[in-house]
Formats: structure tokens, C-alpha cells, sequence
């Protein structure tokens, strides 16, 4: 045994600033044991490696690898727990950092379960520059412990209260065999069921993560995390599927037509609310033709009127055509205009296709003369009615080139 208790696995690449960030909060961290801080870096090109050689000159215990080449952050994850030599380990992003208390009590849980191979907890959502914690990702009452194999309990749990098992304290024996390449399947699911499948799980009702969410060094920037839940619905479907099959591999699932249809239920059910998170998601990027695609799914799985959809769905025929229009127009090689032609607003819909993506460098003008234009190539029309299609089909516009309202809206049906 190396006599280290816990070991804080941090991958980095190019983020020399989170990663002194995260050091400068690990030099308060107050444990009752000893830890290593194992950094391994995926090929940065900046200054990482000097930042490292500064808080090792302070004291930290840190071990630092660096990846000759950036296989992307799930092997750079893998490379910071091969090199972990504590007893425990826990996985650490540079830009979020741990709650000193609740790390203590998860790894004294730990210390006084021996059939426990992992503890995972709820985590904060950060606010770094307000300095206050928003909310916890999901809701765990009170310390609860599965044993071995107890597939079938930790599922209908996690698909109760929604819970994504992404922050754990592994028993790192455990994780040897836990942390494997899991693709099209979401990987934490997975994980959970290969420590399952060794020992024990607990989720504790003591948070012991933040992810920082508002970050005071890029106010703005854009979380992984975010980035995934607008398309990673299927993998997290994937995910509970594979957990299922560990449990009927294993003999703790009934896989016959009854109980089947029960779990493939559950799974629809867990994937169609994260669809909904994901159509908030599309929105608010104003990319509504992705929310509406999400949205027919989530009807025809019966969940139409999701919360999170209700107040999009009277307004999706109208987003999307608008964003249909755009996208047909900027896509179209040669035009650098388009003419809204008996609009009542045309300064409001000029407002709203560009506010969807129409690009800047397309001309938006109210209708033309009644005279043939020599722009007929590179001009689309979008015509109030059918009455004004046929006149600009007369004046040579090209008929491919001439929209009405019917052409956007009669294929978004809610």
C-alpha cells in the first residue's frame, strides 16, 4: 500500500488559468488523511507544465504526467487514475473544485463500509463570481446504501429521482476495471454497473462537488456538460440499457415479455425528459428547428405537453418557419437578397430571421416595382400570398426561388 488515502485525478489541456485556479483552491483543502493531487496533461501547448512546477514548489502533493499527444479528455481521464496510487480516488475537472467537509465524510463512509466500492453524491451548481451555490443536479434524502448486484434497486432509484451518477469517490481496487471505453452508451450509467457488478454503492445526501457554472474567469464560456445534454439523449438511453443488461447478465432481471416492456418504458420515459431539458436547451441557442425535431419525438412518446415544451408549442410554427426561411435563403449559392413582398411587419420578420440565422451579408427589402429585375438570380421572394407568387412568376423569378407561408409551415404539425 502506498499509504495515501485519496487521490484528486485532474486532467487538463490548455487551461493554465482553470488549473491555477483549481491548485489555489486545493491549497485550503484541510483533510484529516493523507492525499496526492495527480494531474495529467493531454499535450498542452501553454504553460501548464510551469503552473504545475509552481504549486509543487509550495508543497501540494502533486504528481504530474504529461500525454505525448491529446487523445481527447475520456483517455486523459483514464491516464489521471492508472497513475492514482491512493487507496480512494475521485475525479476532479480544473474548472470545479471539492467541498473539503463532504469529501471527508464520503471517505470516512468508505473507511466504515468495506463492502461499499464507491460513494456517489448530488453536486453544486456554482456561481463562482457571486460566490454561492445555485441548486444540487438531483435529490438524495437521506444516506442510502445498495449491495452487490443490486441492480434492480439502484435503477428503479435512479430513474425516480433522475440521477446521473457522474461524481463518485471510487474505492480505487474497484476502479481498476470500472473506468473502461463505453461509447454509445452514456459512460457514467455504464460505470455504475461495473461497480455494481465488485461491491457496494452509497449515494449520500452530503454534496461533496462544485461545478461551476458561472465562472469568473470567462463569464460567458460554454459548459461540456451543456454541450452534451443537447445531444446525448440516445447515449443516455444507451446507458440504462447497458445497466439493464449487467443486471440480466447477472440473473437480477427477469428479461421476459412483461418485465421487458416495464424497463423499456422506464428507459423512454428517463429519455424523453432529457430530450426536454435539450429542447430548453436548442431554444434558448434560438435553433428552433432542433427544439421542434425533439418536440415530435416527445409527442409521439406521449409527453407533448411537457412543461418544458408547453410554452414553445404554440409558437414553434412560426419560429421554425422563420428559421426554415433563413436557412433556405443563406444556403443558397449566388443570393444576396431576399424580398418579404405584402408582409404587414417587415421590419419585425427582418428582426426575427436574422435573430435565427439569416446572414448578415443578404439584403432584406420590402417589394419591388412591378417591372422585371435584372436580380432574378440572386434574389428569393417570400410572398404573403399565392396571388403574389404568380406575379413574380411572371416577372422570371424562379419558382423553386418564391416561398409562401404554406411552403414553411405545412410539415410542422402540432
Amino acid at each position: 500500500m502506498s499509504g495515501i488515502k485519496l487521490s484528486i485525478c485532474i486532467p487538463t489541456y490548455n487551461r493554465e488559468a482553470y488549473l491555477r485556479n483549481a491548485l489555489e483552491h486545493c491549497e485550503t483543502y484541510d483533510f484529516d488523511f493523507s492525499y496526492e493531487i495527480v494531474i495529467s496533461d493531454n499535450a498542452s501547448t501553454d504553460n501548464t507544465a510551469q503552473v504545475v512546477e509552481e504549486f509543487v514548489a509550495k508543497g501540494l502533493p502533486i504528481r504530474f504526467h504529461r500525454r505525448a499527444a491529446n487523445g481527447g479528455p475520456y483517455k486523459n481521464i483514464a491516464s489521471t487514475f492508472r497513475h492514482a496510487v491512493g487507496e480512494y480516488s475521485i475525479y476532479l475537472a480544473d474548472d470545479d473544485f471539492l467541498m473539503p467537509d463532504g469529501v471527508k465524510a464520503a471517505v470516512a463512509y468508505l473507511d466504515a463500509n468495506s463492502d461499499v466500492s464507491a460513494c456517489h453524491a448530488s453536486w453544486y451548481l456554482y456561481d463562482e463570481i457571486a460566490d454561492r451555490d445555485l441548486t444540487t443536479f438531483y435529490k438524495v434524502d437521506e444516506d442510502i446504501k445498495f449491495g452487490r448486484h443490486d441492480f434492480v434497486e439502484v435503477f428503479q432509484f435512479i430513474f425516480e429521482r433522475h440521477i446521473f451518477p457522474e461524481i463518485a469517490i471510487y474505492r480505487s481496487s474497484a476502479l481498476r476495471s470500472v473506468w473502461v471505453p463505453r461509447d454509445f452508451c452514456f459512460c457514467f450509467f455504464a460505470y455504475l454497473a461495473h461497480v455494481l457488478d465488485q461491491g457496494g454503492v452509497a449515494f449520500l445526501k452530503q454534496p461533496f462537488y462544485r461545478s461551476v457554472v458561472t465562472s469568473k474567469l470567462a463569464p460567458n464560456r460554454s459548459q461540456t456538460g451543456n454541450e452534451e445534454v443537447m445531444v446525448a439523449w440516445d447515449k443516455y438511453r444507451g446507458g440504462l440499457e447497458y445497466f439493464l443488461y449487467m443486471a440480466a447478465k447477472r440473473g437480477k432481471l427477469n428479461t421476459g415479455p412483461e418485465s421487458r416492456a416495464i424497463y423499456e418504458e422506464m428507459c423512454k420515459v428517463f429519455t424523453l425528459n432529457r430530450m426536454a431539458v435539450a429542447v430548453r436547451f436548442w431554444a434558448v441557442r434560438k435553433d428552433f428547428i432542433k427544439a421542434y425535431e425533439l418536440y415530435t419525438r416527445m409527442a409521439l412518446g406521449g409527453m407533448g405537453n411537457h412543461p418544458e415544451v408547453a410554452a414553445l408549442r404554440e409558437s414553434f410554427p412560426m419560429l421554425v418557419a422563420m428559421q426554415t426561411l433563413a436557412y433556405q435563403v443563406s444556403a443558397t449559392a449566388g443570393v444576396d437578397r431576399l424580398v418579404l413582398s405584402g408582409m404587414a411587419d417587415p421590419a419585425l420578420i427582418t428582426e426575427l430571421l436574422r435573430d435565427v440565422g439569416l446572414a448578415p451579408e443578404i439584403e432584406v427589402t420590402a417589394d419591388l416595382d412591378d417591372s422585371a429585375s435584372a436580380d432574378v438570380e440572386s434574389t428569393i421572394i417570400f410572398a404573403a400570398d399565392m396571388a403574389r407568387r404568380e406575379k413574380f412568376l411572371e416577372l422570371g423569378y424562379k419558382p423553386n426561388m418564391i416561398f409562401i407561408e404554406s411552403d414553411l409551415t405545412q410539415h410542422i404539425l402540432i
